[in-house]
């Protein structure tokens, strides 16, 4: 029976673009894809469709779109129109990426309601909900923030930890503060539905679910284990509504009421499916139905809690075929030197930069790999790491071999293939690609592939390039080439490398696939298929000996380490002659005024101490306390940050600030700031600025690098007056 797949990965909430994070699950999912649909199973290859989705419901895409001034549909729009750079910048192979607002969507969520809600799994009752009292509306659980009530980690959103994985309600939340407004909510009653987890039916399900051998790794069975608790009595009823105003999915006979996005996004793989199934004139139900069919899905360690609990059991009681057939595989995240990526501390890896930058994709497709493996682990990016890695195996091992060869091929044979091999060019093909005990190489790779264990399949295939490498290094086939009388024998030695350098090509092609069909049009074939690497049937060679191959092109450069410099997100440096601060209005100015010269220096590099001022000078500038409750990117611009701030005033204020190429807007939400609040307010370009946040930094860049936000101690609340 042919295996049919359906794979699937974390869907990005289409409010920004894509993070080296999402490269990186979609790159580990893009390579098991390409494997795949290398397989033969019986006469024809397997049946795999990846498909994908921007998940765009929920409050924060409505508020973004409200302050531009567009439609919600609009705003998410904007954000899909960016995101095949990246895809197809890294050869990230969808075969359908959608949006959770479609029709499909709205049909297929509807209908699991109806039948949750005809099984008895659905309740209402009437909750205190968080009410956000400066902008008059009802929170979603992502737009209040809080302490963890699991493991205190600050700055975590009303749903699930980010740090414990753990999921709670949002009124569970330690200290919780309004990310629109930073007030402190209050709670007002709010008839909700929900979907009761706590029936023991789920818990029933669930356990038995999470137990299927080949469901999910060992470590993730544990883990959702402590959740269940013994008997279930962990689990809590699931609040799946939102008031109006909300951008989401209508819950059917309800007014006013609203799915919760978390309801609606895990809906949005197999409405990305039945979109393109439509397309392709595939039956939909008739694919879910089959027997062969199985769904894979590629999540991240952080929001585990709703894939391993709230949908499986809401797939289940809604009869959805697919439940019995879905594995999910779990990965952690990724960090550099062993911490978490940070823009602020020139830790962060842009996926569009390093693409701008002229680095190749496949460069990072490969160390990726070759760190992957099947457990929840974290993947570390090293920069000496990443340039040795990338130089030694594709460089140093893999590439070398053709470029040592093949063009002995084109300039003594006409670009023809040796008819046949001699009885030492077999056994050296054997020796590579089958272990002393007599097991074929490609058959425990095709296995570390199909188990997620891409570190260990890379270590093998490079171990077949080491005994290329050694029989090119043996026969020296440029020694050869200078002698008339061993022509032969040089045909015979490139060819055989040649025919490695192919089986490498093949094995290698789901990580580098630009690579690899490079190579396929230099090598003259139609396809590179796994069935080619098998040794027992001859394959290896049959269908390369006496072959005419083109002329060889290069097929990868070096990685030089100044690309690594500049691949990480440098700090940025503060303006000089703007002392302890940033000016929100005009950055350019301000850059401009850094290059001066007349700014005088200490010998360690610091600004020296400005004219002696007055106290009522001073007093002058009012500086407050202001928290940040939300910032974003400007469109249009390469320096600025939208920055919301509260200064206790009883209203917002809107502050431009050239920081962006220092922080994260995620990393500066709910932080406090000091801002001059008697600044006139001037108009920009990009809309009118209202004062000044404040950063330090020094004149001499080299000696100490960085700008840093002023954040002052706890206990400080906004308006506070600095003097």
């Amino acid at each position: 029976m042919t295996r049919k797949l359906f794979v699937t990965t974390a869907l990005p909430y289409a409010n920004a673009a894509f993070h080296i994070g999402h490269m990186m699950e979609y790159i580990q999912a893009d390579i098991w894809v390409r494997f795949q649909r290398m397989q033969r199973d019986g006469d024809g290859l397997r049946e795999v469709h990846f498909v994908g989705a921007d998940d765009t419901h929920g409050t924060p895409i409505m508020i973004a779109a409200e302050k531009e001034g567009i439609t919600p549909q609009e705003f998410v729009a904007k954000i899909a129109a960016g995101r095949a750079q990246y895809l197809d910048g890294f050869h990230i192979a969808f075969d359908n990426w959608y949006s959770t607002d479609s029709p499909e969507n709205v049909e297929l969520s509807q209908g699991i309601y109806r039948k949750l809600r005809d099984t008895g799994l659905i309740a209402t009752k009437v909750v205190d909900r968080f009410f956000d009292p400066v902008k008059g509306m009802f929170l979603a659980d992502r737009n209040i923030k809080g302490e963890c009530p699991k493991c205190g980690a600050k700055d975590q959103y009303g749903d699930n930890c980010e740090v414990c994985g753990a999921a709670y309600q949002p009124t569970e939340l330690v200290n919780p503060f309004s990310v629109f407004t930073g007030s402190t909510p209050i709670l007002k009653p709010s008839e909700q539905y929900f979907f009761k987890l706590s029936d023991p039916r789920c818990f029933q399900f669930l356990r038995d679910w999470l137990n299927t051998p080949g469901r999910l790794q060992p470590e993730m069975v544990n883990k959702v284990s402590e959740w269940l608790g013994e008997a279930g009595e962990k689990l809590a009823d699931w609040d799946i509504s939102r008031d109006a105003p909300y951008f989401g999915i209508p819950i059917p006979d309800a007014p006013g009421k609203f799915f919760y996005v978390w309801l609606d996004a895990p809906v949005g793989y197999l409405a990305s499916l039945k979109n393109y199934c439509e397309k392709k004139g595939m039956d939909f139900n008739a694919l879910l139905n089959d027997p062969a069919t199985e769904q894979i899905h590629f999540i991240g360690k952080d929001i585990v809690s709703f894939h391993l609990l709230f949908w499986p059991a809401m797939l289940k009681f809604a009869d959805h075929p697919v439940i019995d057939k879905l594995k999910v595989n779990v990965h952690g995240h990724l960090t550099v030197n062993n911490e978490k990526m940070s823009k602020s501390r020139g830790t962060g890896i842009s996926p569009l930069r390093y693409l701008n930058l002229g680095m190749n994709p496949e460069w990072l497709r490969y160390y990726i790999a070759f760190k992957l493996n099947s457990k929840v682990e974290d993947l570390d990016f090293t920069g000496e790491d990443f340039v040795a890695r990338v130089n030694s195996d594709l460089i140093g091992k893999f590439v070398n071999i053709a470029s040592r060869c093949a063009g002995f091929i084109t300039k003594k044979f006409d670009g023809k293939l040796a008819a046949s091999l001699s009885d030492n060019a077999q056994a050296w093909i054997k020796r590579a690609l089958v272990t002393e005990a007599g097991a074929e190489r490609q058959a425990s790779i095709a296995a570390h592939f199909e188990a997620r264990e891409f570190g260990k399949a890379l270590r093998e295939i490079m171990e077949v390039a080491d005994i290329t490498n050694q029989y090119v290094d043996d026969n020296k086939p440029w020694v050869l080439a200078k002698d008339e009388a061993k022509l032969a024998e040089l045909h015979d030695v490139c060819t055989t490398a040649l025919i490695l350098f192919r089986q490498l090509t093949i094995m290698l092609s789901p990580v580098l696939p630009g690579v690899a069909a490079n190579v396929r049009k230099f090598l003259n074939d139609q396809q590179l298929v796994w069935a080619d690497t098998e040794v027992s049937t001859g394959a290896v060679w049959n269908t390369m000996l006496g072959r005419t191959i083109g002329a060889y092109d290069h097929l990868m450069k070096r990685v030089e380490p100044k690309m690594i410099d500049d691949l990480f997100d440098a700090p940025a440096q503060l303006a000089a002659g703007v002392a302890a601060g940033v000016s929100a209005a005009k950055p350019e100015k301000a850059a401009k005024a850094k290059a001066a010269p007349a700014v005088a220096v200490t010998e360690t590099g610091i600004e020296v101490i400005a004219p002696e001022i007055s106290v009522d000078d001073f007093f002058k500038v009012d500086l407050r306390i202001a928290r940040i409750v939300n910032c974003e990117h400007v469109e249009g611009s390469d320096k600025l940050l939208r920055l919301t701030l509260d200064a206790g005033e009883g209203r917002m204020r809107n502050v431009f600030s050239g920081i962006k190429s220092m922080y994260q807007p995620e990393d500066l939400i709910g932080k406090l700031t000091v801002l001059v609040a008697n600044l006139a307010p001037r108009k920009m370009k990009f809309g009118v600025s209202e004062g000044m946040v404040m950063a330090a930094s020094a004149v001499d860049e080299k000696a100490h690098p960085g700008i840093y936000i002023l954040n002052p101690w706890p206990g400080a609340t906004p308006g506070m007056r600095i003097s």
